[in-house]
């Protein structure tokens, strides 16, 4: 069984489009929308062709219209394209934002699953790095061969014995230096991180076709381009 694990998609669909690998099973680990303005055809693709999704931190905030609070240059790009998900996301988008849970346990090819976005203490907002005594602590009363989680933007495969916790980075907001789109993929028990590269011209043109204002758009191209710094400016 091929299993694909994406996360933090951030309505960024020229980056998800570039992905074209086959697979019997998708997981995604939440934050489909905010940071891109293309976020509608993003949730289409997820209601489309995941397995399982879980819940992330700016799905939340989208589908409950959050307040966005402090003026970090990340804030106000979230807040801006917040308001522009909004304009164009659907009643059923909204709906199918709020109804996605928090965790999800499954079973695939024989193998125990346990989706999060952060960590099971903290499911939407806890950021924890490659520390294996602090995941062991998180993870004391869950039982899974693969605990899949994304929220860092930043690929993880860490071997606690039993679990391995496998972060497959960021399809449309890298933060580990790699301005491509990130994911996993899992077949036979075995984890292959890979990467492709898209058309980051195309995204940025779309956020200034959706509105979005141009220091935000210089922002955001800073940000795709580096795969994640924030300029010096800021």
């Amino acid at each position: 069984m091929r299993i694909l694990l994406i996360a933090d998609i951030h309505a960024n669909f020229v980056a998800l489009s570039a992905i074209q690998e086959s697979f019997d099973a998708c997981l995604f680990l939440g934050d489909a929308v905010e940071y891109g303005t293309d976020s509608a055809p993003c949730l289409d693709w997820i209601r489309g062709h995941a397995t399982a999704v879980v819940r992330g931190n700016h799905d939340h905030s989208t589908a409950q219209r959050v307040q966005s609070q402090g003026a970090s240059p990340l804030r106000r790009l979230a807040a801006a394209t917040r308001a522009i998900n909004e304009r164009v996301l659907t009643a059923s988008h909204r709906k199918f934002l709020s109804q996605m849970p928090l965790t999800r346990s499954l079973e695939l090819d024989g193998q125990k699953f346990f989706l999060v976005h952060a960590t099971p203490r903290d499911p939407m907002d806890e950021y924890l790095p490659e520390d294996a005594h602090a995941w062991q602590q998180r993870l004391s009363f869950i039982e899974a061969d693969f605990v899949c989680v994304g929220h860092t933007h930043k690929p993880m495969q860490l071997d606690l014995g039993q679990t391995q916790v496998i972060n497959p980075g960021s399809v449309g907001q890298p933060r580990n230096g790699v301005p491509e789109a990130h994911y996993a993929i899992i077949e036979q028990g075995k984890v292959s991180f890979r990467t492709v590269p898209y058309d980051i011209s195309r995204a940025v043109e779309q956020m200034r076709e959706a509105g979005l204002e141009e220091s935000l758009i210089e922002l955001s191209e800073h940000l795709l381009r580096t795969g994640g710094s924030l300029p010096a400016s800021v």
